[in-house]
Formats: structure tokens, C-alpha cells, sequence
């Protein structure tokens, strides 16, 4: 008796009228291992797929009655991930771009090639088993807010904005840049007693440094040239909900003295303004930035420092959290697929993109698998379909810096790892948040490495 492969358990639905046709196409995939259902129409189609459950549906483009198109964007509708191949006599391109545009994953054209046809349909069933062991470990998922993650550091981290929501502490987030400081600031707004009010954001980085004040205090009509109505600045907006300042150390020193004072006494003048305004909003400031540091040369408020330090929240970087790739690759290819299409990563980009570095963290992620989805012309992304430097740094451990095969087995790897924090503080000219940023390592692994080998600093 032949031995039984993975391929016996794959069923295949062939939807088309012609008997001949479907009689040789189920004859080709038997002899390689499938099991195959044939069914003449459309109706018949849409009513055995939940009996049939088929990892693949071959579906032709003439149908009597419901047509092929209008049977693929059923299947579609109510089956998004299942893989449809079209087959039709007609390979012009309206047809053609007419069916992936619909959603097809593929098209073959009549007469049919048993290669070209085995080829197509084993892609097909790699597709689908692909997109069901990510749906399976999607489903396993936790998230907070829009925030998902699985990994023990956003795990760790949704504990602690548990303990955040039921209070008005004013917090810290730090995080390298893509790491989701505003997506975490919203979640805090989000599950507070504020969540009805409104959340307002400055990006302190994103507008020159003239126009700070302005946005953060308001100003009168006529105080400027070009000021020709009053406007409210963020303080005002922001009675009552959350304040979130991103990226505060690009803030100058004068105007953080001036920020001081309305945390201080929770009232403030507009820009050419005489009369005091009340603002009630909780404070949430995030930067990329060693605030401490900045501190100690004389770049940040000593006093503003400690006040808007009272819970500091460190996000970690994607390397840290290297087991929610999966699920964040997959989310994306989601919101990138078009018309209806599915989009999987293969075994071996989902390798790749976990053994990369990603100085970028989960924004550079989304920019790969964007890109990835224009230059890929099928709907599972391979390895082929990535930018070149995914494969040229490699994400190093979280807790151990350098273990790579390129040192001498011979050296102690505690000695390696000094010397490499060392070399990179002493680069970065004593500024910890690039060498940081060098190591590509977390800023807690950082400190406590620091302080594990004695570092002097």
C-alpha cells in the first residue's frame, strides 16, 4: 500500500460545467494526492463549501446561471482567506485583471497544462495552510486597545497600563522611534475616566521650535502678524482629557519653564492674552531620549523632569519582543491586501524578518511588508520579495547582546559584551540612547548590563 503523504487530507473543489474537463482535472490531482469534489454550478458551489470544507476551490469563468465573478466575490465575501483559481477559455487581459480584481488568487487558462495546473494548486494549498497556522496563533493573541502582542515584554507591559487606567498619574513613555508611544499614550486615554474627553496630541519634533508656544498656549487675534483670530492652543483643548506631548526633550528651555508652571498651577495665558485660563488634563509626554541624561547637561529641566517622571514606562523594541512578529506581520499584510485578496508570509520570510535587527522596530516592519506587497506578485510574501538588508543584521537576544557566530568561541562572551557596550557609548560620545539605538537592545537590558560589569559612565 502507498504511504500516505500531508497532500491525502487537502481537499480540492472544482466548480464547472463542463463534465469532461472536471473528470480529468480530478484525475491529475487524485494521482498527486488530493482529495477532489466536482460540483456543475454555481449554487452547487456555494452550498457544499461548509460540508466540503476545501482548501482550494477551482472555479470556472463561464458558468450558467451565477456566473464565475459573482460566485468568486461570494466565496470571498464569507471566505476571505480561502484560495480561488478561475479557469477560462478567455486570457485577454480585461478578463484576466476582471478576476483578480475580484479576488481570484490566480487564473488558468483553457486548455489546461497538468503542470502548470499542479504548480498553481500546490501554491494555493501552501497559501492556505499558511494563513490558518497564522489565524491560529492570531486567535491565541492578547491585546489591549489597539495594542497587540503575545511576548512576555507586551504582556508585562498591558499589566501595567491596567494599573494606569484607573488612575490620573501623569506618565513617561519611553521607547525608540516606531515602538508605538501614541498608540500606548490612546490606550491610557482610552480606558481612563477621560475617555470622553478629548485626547490631544503635539509632536514637538514635527513643528519647528517657533511655533511651541503657539500651539501649546493659544494666542489672541493681533498678537502676531498673521494672527487674525484668537485660537485655542493644546492646554485649552485639553481641559479635561489627556494631554499627550511627544517627543518633549525637542521642547526649549524656556518654554518648559513656562510648561512647569501650568502643571504647577493648572492655569495659564493665552499668547498676547491677560486673563487666566483653567486647564484640567492629565499629562502623558514620550520621547526617544535619555531625559535623565539631557538633564545632567543642562539640555532639560531638572524641576520639569521630575514632574512629568512620576511613572515612567519603558516600551520595548521589536527585538525584544521578537514572538509577535507573526501577528503583527499578518495584521499589516491585512490592511495592505486589496480587493478581497488574502496575503501570507512564508516559512522562510517569517525566519528572516524574526532574525532581523529592525533599528526602525514595528513601523520599519510595516514599511518591509508594504513594500514587500508591491513587489511580490503572488499572494504569499517569500523571502525573495524582502529588501536586502533584512538579511544583513541580525536582532541580537535580549538578554544577551552579541551572540553571534562571527566572535571566537574562545572568549568569554561577558567579556564580549562589555566591550561592545563600552565601544558603543564611547561612539555615540556618551549618549546613551544611541548607543542604545547601536546595540539594539532595550533601555532596562542596557542599565542593568551597565551596572552588572561595572561600567564606568
Amino acid at each position: 500500500m502507498k504511504p500516505l503523504n500531508y497532500l491525502s487530507f487537502t481537499k480540492i473543489l472544482i466548480v464547472d460545467d463542463d463534465s469532461s474537463l472536471s473528470k480529468l482535472v480530478k484525475r491529475w490531482l487524485e494521482l498527486a494526492d488530493y482529495k477532489v469534489f466536482t460540483v456543475v454550478s454555481g449554487e452547487e458551489c456555494l452550498q457544499s463549501l461548509s460540508e466540503i470544507l476545501p482548501s482550494v476551490v477551482l472555479l470556472d469563468f463561464g458558468l450558467p446561471g451565477f456566473d464565475g465573478i459573482s460566485i468568486l466575490q461570494k466565496i470571498k465575501n464569507d471566505n476571505l482567506n480561502l484560495p480561488v483559481i478561475m479557469m477560462t477559455a478567455d486570457v485577454s487581459v480585461g478578463t484576466i485583471v476582471s478576476a483578480m480584481q475580484s479576488g481570484a488568487d490566480d487564473y488558468l487558462g483553457k486548455p489546461l497544462d497538468r503542470m502548470r495546473l499542479l504548480t498553481t494548486v500546490r501554491n494555493a494549498v501552501e497559501k492556505n495552510k499558511l494563513s490558518l497556522r497564522v489565524r491560529e496563533r492570531a486567535n491565541s493573541n492578547q491585546s489591549y486597545e489597539t495594542l497587540i502582542g503575545e511576548s512576555k515584554p507586551m504582556k508585562m507591559l498591558f499589566k501595567q497600563l491596567d494599573n494606569l487606567s484607573s488612575s490620573n498619574i501623569t506618565v513617561s513613555i519611553i521607547g525608540a522611534s516606531g515602538t508605538g508611544k501614541e498608540l500606548v499614550a490612546r490606550a491610557i486615554h482610552n480606558t481612563s475616566n477621560r475617555k470622553n474627553a478629548p485626547f490631544i496630541a503635539l509632536n514637538c519634533a514635527a513643528i519647528p521650535e517657533s511655533l511651541h508656544e503657539s500651539e501649546l498656549l493659544g494666542f489672541e487675534k493681533g498678537t502676531f502678524t498673521g494672527a487674525s483670530s484668537r485660537k485655542q492652543g493644546k492646554l485649552e483643548l485639553a481641559d479635561g482629557g489627556t494631554l499627550f506631548l511627544d517627543e518633549v526633550a525637542e521642547m526649549s528651555l524656556s518654554l518648559q519653564a513656562k510648561l512647569l508652571r501650568v502643571l504647577q498651577e493648572k492655569t495659564f495665558q493665552r499668547l498676547g492674552g491677560t486673563s487666566d485660563i483653567h486647564s484640567d488634563f492629565r499629562l502623558i509626554t514620550a520621547t526617544h531620549s535619555d531625559l535623565a541624561n539631557l538633564v545632567k547637561q543642562g539640555k532639560f529641566r531638572e524641576d520639569l523632569y521630575f514632574r512629568i517622571a512620576v511613572f515612567e514606562l519603558e516600551l520595548p523594541s521589536l527585538c525584544e519582543r521578537k514572538d509577535d512578529i507573526p501577528i503583527l506581520a499578518q495584521k499589516f499584510l491585512n490592511d495592505f491586501a486589496e480587493n478581497g485578496k488574502s496575503l501570507v508570509l512564508s516559512e522562510e520570510a517569517l525566519t528572516a524578518l524574526k532574525n532581523y535587527s529592525f533599528p526602525g522596530n514595528v513601523r520599519e516592519l510595516q514599511n518591509v511588508l508594504h513594500r514587500a506587497t508591491v513587489v511580490s506578485q503572488k499572494g504569499i510574501i517569500g523571502a525573495e520579495d524582502l529588501p536586502d538588508r533584512v538579511f544583513t543584521a541580525n536582532c541580537p537576544d535580549s538578554e544577551e547582546v552579541f551572540q553571534t557566530g562571527s566572535f571566537s568561541n574562545s572568549r568569554n562572551m561577558e567579556e564580549i559584551e562589555k566591550q561592545a557596550i563600552e565601544e558603543s557609548i564611547h561612539r555615540a560620545n556618551g549618549n546613551f540612547s544611541e548607543a542604545i539605538r547601536r546595540l539594539g537592545i532595550g533601555r532596562a537590558t542596557f542599565y542593568r548590563k551597565i551596572k552588572k560589569y561595572d561600567i564606568k559612565i
